[in-house]
């Protein structure tokens, strides 16, 4: 047995449960690619400054959760705790926001890391599908989105989620409200760092999930009541896009991010029957990023939906995802000869674009054979001495148990009809 383990609060996916995320992710990706969003990668790593900068130096993630280094060069980076941050950077460095086509709408998928209490549904890497669309200030774009993540999961066949949405306002009306909701906190029994924490960013308090907090939030001022027209009009226009798609939201006057960047529309995605951890993800609008991280401005966009709680959601709504099976056809060679010709088959059958799968090592026929079960091939091609000597394979549908003899020249036109 190997002395090696993964790290704490880290998971290996294996098959054939790893399976389950890959449906996810295409699940997410695919209303993305099929509305303009084009594959943005970046790098695992970033400067510290992208982070403080344009999360928060005040956030917990900054302060509390991102795995930090120094190179031997002296550079110090963070594993990326989020992705919004990088995937600007990324854009303005290219200045793909200077190719006349804006907004730039891109979609990720990839890991993140965060040094947390480990629990189920919360891990120090994770992975995340997200989209953004940055360069365009437009209630239509907020819409588009949670539309696209509400489609995405209804495609998956989860049902039991709700979607939370609320404003956060802007750079004109926000502050008014900090005020007051400061003026209010300061009058509340707060330990020294969350009377610290209002003082730096006072949201941030309304988002603390301990009991004792938010019992004395419940007379708290709320940001809608603060709003300018002009962020009244913004939220009510999201409103009123969304509902006519269709998609079921639930207003919530105290829902903030985590993150310092977000504006105006701000959403969540919740699963009832995940317990504490029941954000499956979220997103806003974020219009002042660029600025932050030394850019022009370009208001924008974006969300990310976490694919290891929306496998767990599957898990508590009994959903399994349609899954095609990784194998559909499994070649048992007995001998030598049987072997190379059945090899030479199955790699043609590939080429094809066949699912083919070959019984190696040398196994005799019953152990084979339980190999074949356990691929979940449709079809299983077992080839002998007596069957080499007729110039014939025995094809055996696994599903029916029906076995036929064809000719070993028909193998692959045979099941390429059978396939379809």
């Amino acid at each position: 047995m190997s002395t090696f383990k993964a790290p704490k609060g880290t998971y290996d996916l294996l098959p054939p449960d790893s399976a389950k995320f890959l449906a996810v992710r295409e699940a997410i990706a695919a209303p993305l690619r099929n509305s303009g969003y084009g594959y943005i990668e970046t790098p695992g790593f970033e400067n510290v400054e992208l982070f403080a900068r344009g999360v928060g130096e005040s956030t917990d993630i900054v302060t509390k959760e991102m795995y930090v280094f120094e190179t031997k060069g002296g550079d110090r980076l963070a594993l990326r705790p989020e992705t919004t941050a990088p995937v600007l950077r990324a854009v303005l460095e290219a200045n793909l926001h200077k190719a006349g086509n804006l907004p730039v709408k891109v979609w990720y998928s990839g890991s993140q890391y965060r040094y947390e209490r480990p629990q189920k549904g919360r891990y120090r890497h994770f992975s995340q599908v997200g989209a953004e669309a940055i360069g365009a200030e437009d209630p239509a774009l907020d819409a588009e989105l949670i539309i696209l993540a509400d489609q995405s999961y209804r495609a998956l066949g989860l049902r039991n989620f709700r979607i939370l949405l609320n404003s956060l306002g802007d750079k004109e009306c926000r502050p008014v409200y900090r005020a007051a909701l400061q003026d209010f906190l300061r009058g509340l029994d707060l330990d020294e760092d969350t009377l610290r924490r209002a003082e730096i960013n006072p949201l941030r308090v309304l988002d603390d999930k301990r009991p004792e907090v938010q019992k004395q939030l419940t007379d708290a001022p709320l940001l809608r009541d603060y709003l300018c027209d002009a962020c009244k009009a913004y939220h009510e226009e999201v409103r009123e896009l969304i509902t006519a798609a269709g998609v079921v939201f639930e207003d919530d006057p105290k829902l903030v991010r985590g993150l310092d960047y977000y504006t105006r529309t701000t959403f969540e995605f919740v699963h009832d029957g995940l317990g504490s951890q029941s954000a499956v993800g979220g997103g806003g609008r974020y219009d002042g990023l660029s600025e932050m991280i030394g850019g022009p401005s370009l208001p924008s966009v974006g969300w990310a939906l976490g694919v290891d709680r929306t496998v767990l959601a599957l898990e508590a709504e009994g959903i399994e995802p349609d899954i095609p099976s990784a194998t559909s056809v499994f070649a048992v060679p007995l001998g030598e000869e049987a072997r190379r010709i059945l090899f030479a088959k199955i790699t043609e059958l590939r080429k094809n674009g066949v699912a083919a799968d070959f019984s190696y090592g040398g196994k005799g026929l019953k152990a084979a054979m339980k190999a074949a079960n356990r691929s979940g091939a449709r079809y299983t091609l077992v080839l002998g001495e007596r069957d080499l000597a007729e110039g014939v394979v025995q094809l055996k549908d696994m599903e029916s148990g029906e076995q036929t003899a064809i000719g070993v020249n028909e193998i692959v036109a045979e099941l390429e009809s059978r396939l379809g």
